[in-house]
């Protein structure tokens, strides 16, 4: 069974760090062409935020968090981790992390698109994050 589970969500000071994981189950992370990773604030549609191919070749990020966050995936420890740094109460919301695993149609290429999720076919049930003093 396909899945993923999130966690390291917490209350951050603005200005503030957090390193959210997320852990495939069930299948290793080398089973998803690509994880990425997603939030929703409160009232607002699920927005992308970052992204990272198996082969960590290709890794994308939203402008409202480039040069803050950094995505990246330990094969040993099958987790895929977003650092979060010089944190905003913008950046407040719940955090997803989605996959395109092997069993769904392989991308046309070595590239992932932020915000992208129609090929996405695991989900985590999200962790929360608070950026507020």
């Amino acid at each position: 069974q396909l899945q993923l589970v999130e966690s390291g969500g917490d209350l951050a000071q603005p200005g503030g760090s957090l390193r959210l994981s997320c852990v495939a189950s069930g299948f290793r992370l080398d089973y998803y062409y690509e994880i990425a990773w997603f939030r929703q604030a409160p009232g607002k549609e699920l927005e992308g935020v970052s992204c990272i191919t198996r082969s960590g070749d290709s890794t994308n990020y939203a402008d409202s968090v480039k040069g803050r966050f950094s995505i990246s995936r330990d094969f040993d420890t099958n987790t895929v981790y977003l650092q979060m740094n010089s944190l905003k109460p913008e950046d407040t919301g719940i955090y997803y992390c989605g996959g395109h695993s092997l069993f769904s149609k392989p991308p046309a290429e070595n590239v992932c698109t932020v915000g992208r999720r129609d090929h996405l076919d695991a989900w985590g049930q999200g962790t929360q994050v608070t950026v507020s003093s």
